[in-house]
């Protein structure tokens, strides 16, 4: 793989020789949706009510198979914006903002910047990098402090009710944040359901606002790189009433996989779930009513961002700049909603790694045909470059994924991740994670145990086989 890697500039710089070709820019929206499992129709989960996001998978390619780098926001983000492997710190977009202010020459271009440099007008709304907004300071909210300097023509963040990006992260209805401090005593309530317009939370004027930027920019020739990011269905799971009208007499499947892990993983006790919010004595993990409960409200809440996805789209058409522009919906990373006895992300089971991925691009060959293909977010730059005829970013560590554009059929690659003390990959049969302390779990996704066993002590040679790919892989990994 790390030839491939190595390989794939050169690659395409002699396709390009070869077969000369007139690339026309095309358009790029990309939409962000925060801590977004595949919880979706088009990905099989058939109780979800998720109308628009299905359509744009009738209309693309879904990658049933893609997988974040880091199980949390901030570090999955660097990998979307940099394409590069970083760490799991969720300020690796603010270091690499420092390092800049350094002139530090080691720092690439990011995903916008990039396109920016290459004559595209580039905007992002709502929460694209970390932070919503992508500003620093005290409330996120100084616009000296960029996340990402030379990114952005325009970033914004509509705030309302909320005062500011820190607490429209965090927040209710109507004006209500979670205030400061991770562990503060002061709380606000893990899921809620307020009868109300889409605006009475605060993903509503992220697509308001979306829908304008949209606007302005396909009025112009110019071409745009327009980047919206949601942050529902992110903790609290609060959306209006509406949305949980599709869940109220709904069946919900079991949970698979409900038990603590019994050997060393990177389970964790759900702290950003327990200790953050209010659940009035009521744990989902000993309560099946209550496990149902919040089920049912992240589920809304994928409701909730389906529709403000589908005004984007709406808009979109109605521009006539539908044919002129690629789409990507990207999910951050997954969450545990019981899974392994996790209600939470921060962990390296395939339920926090594993994220929805799909691209639409205009005239697509096989459209509405998902893959099965193992991908990653690294992949998403180098794709981008190569749908518009950008110069290759040979600095990212990912691969175009224009071959299974055009075939879904074609192979992908194994998958890396990491978070803290360990690193996995995930390869067509198995996920393999290594610990710090020299630990291995081994997993077969071919059984139907899946990743409930630990079959690591029963296969010592298939251990070591793995443990040379993931010492491949970490090569290519930067600590911030």
């Amino acid at each position: 793989m790390i030839l491939k890697k190595l390989l794939l500039p050169l690659l395409f710089t002699l396709a390009l020789n070869a077969e000369p070709e007139t690339y026309t820019p095309k358009n790029v929206l990309l939409i962000c949706v925060d801590d977004l499992r595949p919880e979706l129709k088009s990905f099989g989960v058939d109780y979800i009510h998720s109308p628009n996001i299905d359509r744009l998978a009738n209309s693309g390619r879904a990658f049933h198979r893609h997988y974040v780098n880091a199980p949390t926001c901030g570090a999955s983000r660097y990998s979307l914006l940099t394409g590069q492997y970083g760490s799991s710190n969720n300020q690796a977009l603010f270091t690499r903002a420092k390092q800049m202010e350094k002139s530090d020459a080691s720092v690439s271009p990011s995903l916008p910047e990039w396109f920016r440099k290459n004559g595209y007008k580039t905007v992002s709304v709502g929460k694209v990098s970390h932070h919503p907004g992508g500003w620093g300071g005290e409330d996120w909210y100084d616009n000296n402090i960029l996340e990402m300097p030379n990114a952005w023509d325009r970033q914004l963040m509509p705030t309302g009710q909320w005062k500011h990006p820190r607490g429209a992260m965090h927040s209710l209805a109507h004006g209500e944040i979670k205030p400061i401090g991770s562990f503060s005593k002061h709380k606000v309530d893990a899921f809620q359901s307020v009868e109300g317009k889409d605006t009475i939370y605060h993903d509503g004027l992220i697509g308001e606002a979306g829908v304008e930027q949209l606007k302005d920019l396909s009025s112009s020739e110019t071409p745009f790189f327009l980047a919206i990011g949601f942050i529902k269905p992110h903790l609290p799971f609060g959306s209006p009433a509406r949305y949980m009208e599709p869940y109220k007499d709904v069946e919900l499947p079991a949970i698979p996989y409900p038990e603590k892990p019994d050997w060393p993983s990177t389970w964790h006790g759900s702290g950003e779930f327990f200790s953050q919010y209010h659940h009035y004595g009521k744990d989902p993990r000993t309560d099946a009513d209550y496990a149902d409960k919040v089920r049912r409200h992240y589920a809304a809440c994928v409701s909730y961002v389906d529709k403000m996805v589908g005004h984007i789209l709406e808009t979109l058409e109605a521009s006539g700049k539908a044919d002129e522009t690629i789409v990507v919906l990207w999910g951050d990373h997954g969450w545990n909603l019981g899974e392994h006895s996790i209600w939470g992300k921060h962990n390296l089971f395939e339920e926090a790694l594993r994220a929805p991925l799909i691209i639409a691009t205009p005239n697509m060959k096989n459209a509405g045909e998902k893959t099965e293909a193992i991908v990653e977010t690294t992949d998403i730059f180098p794709t981008l470059c190569e749908l518009n005829g950008l110069p290759f970013p040979d600095f990212v560590h990912g691969e175009s994924l224009v071959p299974i554009l055009e075939n879904p059929d074609a192979s992908g690659h194994p998958a890396y991740s990491y978070w803290k003390n360990a690193k996995t990959i995930r390869t067509e049969t198995h996920r393999f994670t290594l610990h710090e302390d020299g630990y291995a779990e081994l997993y077969d996704h071919t059984s139907p145990f899946k990743e409930s066993l630990n079959i690591a002590d029963q296969n010592p040679q298939l251990v070591e086989s793995y443990k040379q790919l993931l010492q491949q892989e970490s090569s290519l990994h930067q600590t911030y």
